[in-house]
């Protein structure tokens, strides 16, 4: 799907590049991509959670994709502070 701010012209230009890559570089990629989305991610966490230690940081970024149910079952209650975590950075 094309952004809004995108004209029609570049977004062929774009899916044409895409298209024309071999596949592990598109893998690669979009697995660099996911990459910075969960670092971007975590850097928010850093920033509401300025005291929490790496291992907090990762249990809260875990929350933030699986759902706190699911974060318990599999990590016990190792998060003492139960305040929501946000869906969105």
């Amino acid at each position: 799907m094309r952004p809004a701010d995108t004209s029609p012209e570049a977004w062929k230009i774009l899916v044409d590049l895409i298209r024309r890559m071999p596949p592990e570089e598109r893998l690669q990629r979009a697995l660099g991509l996911s990459v910075a989305v969960l670092r971007s991610g975590e850097a928010g966490l850093r920033m509401a959670y300025p005291q929490a230690t790496e291992r907090e940081i990762f249990l809260r970024s875990a929350q933030r994709r699986l759902g706190p149910d699911l974060v318990r079952r599999v990590y016990g209650d190792e998060l003492t502070d139960d305040r929501p975590v946000c869906r969105s950075a």
